[in-house]
């Protein structure tokens, strides 16, 4: 069972190649400066290492100069950036403007690559409990556990040494990449993709502390991802004390992050690597915490909010908010100045010193004066 993307192949068993003219009509782009719309590109490729069969792409101006000495066949190029700029860097070379380039480069990276769908059916080795029900295209691999009453649906790829726990329930398309762990009763979606080494459903860490001994409390929720939710290598989303976790449909998680218990997020937030959220953290809809963002426990953070790498969010957040600071986090702008005025410290601190010097001098040449006039 593959993991890793492959060419599409041809009926020959050779690379597929689309023209300049399919490919523009596939990312929903214009073509300019071509001068043979049937010119064929062969692949997808960053600008430092395309070849000239190749497309490239450029994401912002400050990369215009080095597309222009890029050998790359075409680019894609954003509809935001400076025609004027990008003529005088690229001349006529071939072209595709689109609204995102990012978007674009998905695209067409799906024209030219799949991850290819492992045949369906149940592995020999793989166990699958009593009172399951696997519907259709459900692929099982090696050493893969199903347990007791769960519901697969149709296309659910489960692959080696995988752990369903019992009564779980995974929805339409799901994948389950190698070694990771549903635990029971956790409840998946359509379309989620959860990563090697990930655990859903796990206990949340909840202790009552008495004398010294930390009592566990048992955590007898469940996790729910909804659809198109996909949690990266490493990552736990932890199970409810009481209730339920929930992830927001479309809600993408990065490799080791923290979700802890009774944690809800909205629709489509990003939580980038190692970003930690305390117990019964609300998250509004499309918020976006950055790399070792940390919220505390019981923290509400409004839809659009935003948060800077390396934050600590110690209170609540009004929505579309963008902040960043630690211990403390604060408004964006006000963060860049106190960050920057930081640097400028040891400069000021010696400014203070010598004025300091002078003002005692003055204040010393002063009392002088007055002593000889008296």
């Amino acid at each position: 069972m593959s993991t890793a993307w492959q060419p599409v192949r041809d009926a020959s068993g050779s690379s597929r190649r689309l023209t300049l003219d399919d490919l523009a009509r596939r990312v929903d782009g214009r073509l300019e400066g071509v001068s043979d719309p049937e010119q064929e590109i062969e692949g997808v490729r960053p600008l430092e290492s395309a070849a000239e069969s190749d497309l490239s792409f450029v994401h912002a101006g400050s990369y215009l100069k080095q597309a222009a000495s890029s050998r790359a066949a075409a680019f894609l190029i954003p509809e935001s950036l400076d025609p004027t700029a990008v003529a005088a860097e690229l001349g006529e070379r071939p072209r595709i403007v689109v609204r995102s380039s990012q978007l674009a480069v998905a695209q067409a990276l799906d024209e030219f690559f799949v991850l290819p769908r492992p045949s369906p059916g149940v592995h020999p080795t793989a166990v699958v409990g009593k009172d399951c029900e696997l519907g259709e295209g459900v692929a099982i691999g090696p050493y893969a556990v199903i347990g007791d009453g769960c519901h697969l649906a149709d296309g659910v790829v489960v692959e080696a040494h995988t752990v369903v726990g019992r009564d779980c329930v995974v929805g339409t398309d799901s994948w389950l990449h190698a070694n990771c762990v549903l635990y029971d009763g956790s409840v998946l979606g359509e379309r989620v993709r959860v990563h090697s080494g990930a655990i859903v459903g796990g206990h949340g860490f909840g202790y009552a502390s008495v004398a010294g001994i930390h009592h566990k409390i048992p955590q007898v929720g469940r996790a729910v991802l909804g659809d198109d939710v996909e949690v990266g290598c490493g990552s736990a989303v932890d199970r409810a004390l009481v209730d339920e976790t929930r992830i927001g449909e479309g809600t993408k998680i990065d490799n080791q992050v923290q979700v802890g218990h009774n944690v809800r997020t909205g629709r489509g937030c990003l939580l980038c690597g190692q970003a930690g959220i305390g117990g019964t953290a609300r998250l509004g809809d499309h918020v976006v915490l950055a790399g070792q963002v940390g919220v505390v426990d019981h923290a509400q953070l409004g839809d659009g909010v935003s948060v800077a790498a390396g934050s600590k969010v110690l209170r609540s957040v009004d929505a579309g908010r963008t902040l960043g600071g630690a211990p403390r986090v604060q408004d964006i702008g006000d963060w860049r100045r106190a960050s920057s005025a930081v640097t400028r410290l040891p400069e000021l601190l010696r400014r203070v010193k010598r004025l300091e010097r002078q003002l005692a001098e003055l204040s010393s040449r002063s009392s002088s004066e007055s002593d000889d006039r008296s």
